[in-house]
């Protein structure tokens, strides 16, 4: 099983409440997981010149991770501007968690040109990045796109492997009226 599969499948750490509105809706809020993938495969063979290398890439690694995660927080804070700065200050664009967040930000800012992009250069980077496939979604119910919130809804119900799934149970609620993000 890969890195990025076995990350995708883990429960997700943020807290991702759904709240109840006066009418009966459910907010919901950004989640997935606060570990993102990684980028670069690892092999564990080598020379003492190799394994040096791999330390420090682990190191470099490791530093990434908690600059996601603070980059995250931002963002799921609501400090839209400053979590996207801080995603674009890692220097990995072209991971897919990161492109993911940077679309939710500006999804969640209006920016729904700039969301879009980030969309499809986090799928370009993940193709099976259940989370993007959501939001992405989302952004396609909020455009009025009905139809291809519904694929969308699908291609997340095929990378889960069920309906049960975070990702589709957020984006059917958004679909059928009884959820909002």
């Amino acid at each position: 099983m890969t890195l990025s599969r076995t990350i995708r499948h883990l429960p997700a750490i943020a807290a991702t409440a759904l709240l109840v509105t006066a009418v009966g809706l459910k907010t919901v809020h950004a989640a997935g997981t606060d570990t993102p993938t990684d980028d670069k495969k690892k092999d564990k063979k080598g020379s003492a010149i190799e394994q040096q290398d791999r330390q420090l890439a682990k190191a470099d690694y490791d530093a990434f991770v908690r600059g996601y995660r603070a980059a995250r927080d931002l963002i799921l804070a609501g400090q839209y501007d400053k979590g996207i700065a801080a995603m674009h200050a890692l220097g990995r664009d072209g991971n897919a968690d990161v492109a993911n967040y940077i679309g939710y930000a500006n999804r969640r800012m209006g920016n729904y040109e700039q969301s879009k992009l980030w969309y499809e250069a986090a799928l370009k980077a993940d193709p099976k990045h259940t989370r993007t496939w959501s939001y992405y979604g989302m952004w396609q119910a909020e455009q009025g796109n009905r139809v291809k919130a519904r694929e969308y809804l699908t291609k997340v119900a095929s990378l889960c492997g069920n309906t049960n799934c975070r990702e589709y149970v957020e984006l059917k609620a958004v679909i059928d009226g009884t959820g909002t993000y």
